[in-house]
């Protein structure tokens, strides 16, 4: 069983059920089968993998085939059987497993990158095939020819996508940091806008088209929730995690947001509730409160013969100040801040008891997590890492 940090017995509670042990290498991805008891695993080894579970209770391969080289990403759809694997050396190799998921047979390669494919998408509606890649591209391919419709080049890696089905837009977090929203169309493309809030390279992207709202998580322990559909650029910063963030899944029906650490953390955020958002810090030469010089401030140090401090922001109200009126911490949930963070003096006297209430539980996943994936009408979350061990959990 999944060991609980803080218990919320409102919120959803990670359970273990099965523990999949296999793999030699880094396991990159993992996806519940649908409406089975299955699950399709890649990795550094260099194999797919198709476990089904047995009247054990067990998870034993029915499928376990060798590619040419280490398997970086994956994408499954379930209707067709087509499994679309991303691969170190930049080819994503498609493959059809059979009704009874016992047999697996090569379809096609795609040349969509010059080296490591970090995501792929598959639209059966528009027959693409998206992916991103270490090459520093975004790229959409034919999935019934393999061809080549577009390309875009970033500054830095691409590291993660999402894609909207109906509208067409993509999502690409890379590790600069920054979010780029592209409009595709057959063979052209546009860019809409830049996402900029991180302060660390991103890790994983989760699109919700219902609220059209994005989530990011990123190396900066961060997670960020984009309205979208309000086009307010409203952002919405949480933090409650003590390492980076590399996957997330949002649960529509119960608006819970559950994101996964590289220290196995695993957190389950309330965001069916109405929710503040952080202010931008503001700049100044001086304290906001005592006015005070900041050691820059050469003129106003030399006028008052004073020596200059150094400069803090307060979370709550973003005001520049320094240590002596910011000597303060708390959590302040309801702004995403799960953890005490530095408070000035003014805020801390405004914060209730009630204000520190948290707003998210914490688990510990008992192992590296660089992918989820999770079955939301059946509570199960499968989990997987650097540790080779694939773990299935029941969000109870």
């Amino acid at each position: 069983m999944a060991a609980e940090i803080h218990s919320r017995p409102q919120s959803s509670r990670p359970v273990l059920l099965n523990k999949i042990e296999g793999h030699q290498d880094a396991v990159n991805a993992a996806v519940l089968i649908p409406k089975e008891d299955g699950v399709i695993t890649v990795g550094e080894d260099r194999t797919i993998r198709v476990w089904l579970k047995r009247d054990s209770g067990q998870y034993w391969p029915s499928i376990y085939h060798t590619v040419s080289s280490p398997c970086s990403s994956m994408s499954y759809h379930h209707d067709s059987k087509r499994i679309f694997i991303g691969q170190d050396n930049g080819a994503i190799v498609e493959f059809e497993i059979s009704e009874d998921f016992n047999k697996i047979t090569f379809v096609k390669t795609y040349p969509a990158h010059q080296s490591r494919v970090s995501a792929i998408v598959y639209c059966p509606e528009s027959e693409w095939v998206i992916s991103t890649g270490h090459d520093k591209s975004v790229s959409w391919m034919c999935s019934r020819s393999g061809s080549m419709l577009g390309r875009h080049y970033f500054s830095s890696w691409a590291s993660c996508l999402q894609f909207d089905h109906d509208t067409k837009h993509v999502f690409v977090g890379d590790y600069s940091g920054q979010i780029t929203l592209l409009k595709l169309d057959q063979n052209t493309y546009s860019i809409i806008t830049t996402l900029k809030g991180h302060e660390g390279s991103i890790g994983s992207l989760c699109w919700d088209p219902v609220q059209r709202l994005l989530f990011s998580g990123a190396s900066d322990h961060s997670v960020i929730m984009w309205d979208i559909g309000g086009r307010k650029g409203r952002m919405l910063l949480l933090q409650g995690h003590h390492d980076r963030v590399q996957s997330l899944c949002y649960l529509q029906l119960t608006r819970q947001l559950v994101s996964c650490a590289a220290d196995g953390g695993i957190t389950v955020w309330n965001m069916d509730i109405s929710r503040e958002e952080a202010p931008q810090w503001l700049e100044s030469d001086c304290c906001q409160k005592c006015e005070q010089p900041f050691f820059w401030n050469l003129k106003q140090m030399w006028d008052s013969k004073t020596i200059g401090l150094r400069q803090h922001h307060c979370r709550k109200c973003g005001k520049a100040v320094c240590g002596k009126c910011s000597s303060k911490r708390s959590t302040y949930p309801v702004m995403g801040f799960e953890f005490q963070v530095r408070v000035c003096d003014d805020c801390y006297e405004t914060i209730k008891e009630e204000d520190r209430t948290s707003l998210a539980t914490f688990h510990e996943g008992k192992h590296n997590i660089s992918h989820m994936n999770m079955d939301s009408s059946r509570g199960l979350m499968v989990t997987c890492g650097s540790d080779r061990v694939v773990k299935v959990t029941h969000l109870t």
